[in-house]
Parts: C-alpha cells; structure tokens; sequence
C-alpha cells in the first residue's frame, strides 16, 4: 500500500471528479503552489495510484440501452478451466467487468449491450457453447440507482 498525505488525497479527489484539471486547477484545489502539485502528481503516477486518464462515455447516448448481470459457474473446477475462461471474457468487449466470487456461483459479469438480441447472442452463442462453462444465469437492469468507479478517499485521512 502506498502512503498518502492530505494533499495527496485532495489532488486524488480532484481528479476523481474531473480529471481533465491543469495543473494550476489542480494546485489550487489542493492548496499547493503548481511545482508542488506536480511533483505529487508525477509520483502518484509513477508509484501507479493513478492507474490512468481516460473518457467516461454515455452509454445510452451511444444506443448501449441494456446492462446485464451474468453469473457463471464453470463445468469443472481447475487452473486450466479457469485460464480458458478467463482468456474468453477478456476476448469479449461486451464483458465490462468480471469478478471471481465465493458462494454459489463462480463468476459475476457486467455487460453492456445495445438491446435483448445482443444479450441473447452473448449468453445463447458465446458463454454457453464455451467449454469451460457450465450453467449461466443472467438478471437484467431495470433501473441504476448508482454509477460511480470513485474511490472511498474520505476513509484514508482517517486512516
């Protein structure tokens, strides 16, 4: 784990939410003069705390209107199995997050889709026939209470 100062976590912050900030921006927000700023904001990216910069895009405005939940249990339980299913969800673009679970299914998957034909090809002609998969259940989303990949930042200066 890598150490933060309060400074860190106001630069962090502020790049959550917009991470387009000149450095100027950038070091007034966090009350730091812009050499300072950048200096922190070179190491926190060198030391890999910020993993990147990128685009947040409007799913529905570009006609991705279905997220899907899939859960996947495997047809047998070994390394070799599990590195075939993971080669194939990291092949799927549709796949947007992938999580190995505990309890009774193996995998949790995120996927967005512009509509139920797409979700039915997934499911019907790329996670079914795959050999590694034995049973996929999947739960549509009706409505999305929430949507944010930020980080908890507030529970680190108390920490």
């Amino acid at each position: 784990m890598i150490s933060v100062d309060s400074f860190d976590i106001k630069i962090l912050a502020a790049l959550q939410d917009d991470g387009r900030l000149t450095n100027q921006e950038l070091a007034d927000l966090a009350g730091l003069s812009a050499s300072q700023c950048s200096r922190r904001r070179m190491r926190l990216e060198e030391d890999g705390v910020i993993a990147g910069y990128r685009a947040q895009l409007a799913s529905q405005a570009l006609g991705f209107e279905l997220i899907a939940f899939i859960q996947i249990t495997l047809a047998t339980h070994s390394p070799d199995n599990a590195e075939r299913f993971r080669a194939l969800v990291n092949r799927v673009d549709d796949i947007q997050d992938a999580y190995a679970l505990t309890g009774d299914s193996d995998y949790l998957l995120k996927v967005v889709l512009r509509d139920l034909k797409s979700l039915s090809d997934i499911v019907n002609n790329v996670l079914m026939p795959h050999q590694s998969v034995a049973h996929v259940r999947s739960s549509i989303v009706l409505d999305r209470l929430k949507e944010s990949a930020k980080l908890p930042l507030g529970s680190l200066s108390s920490g």
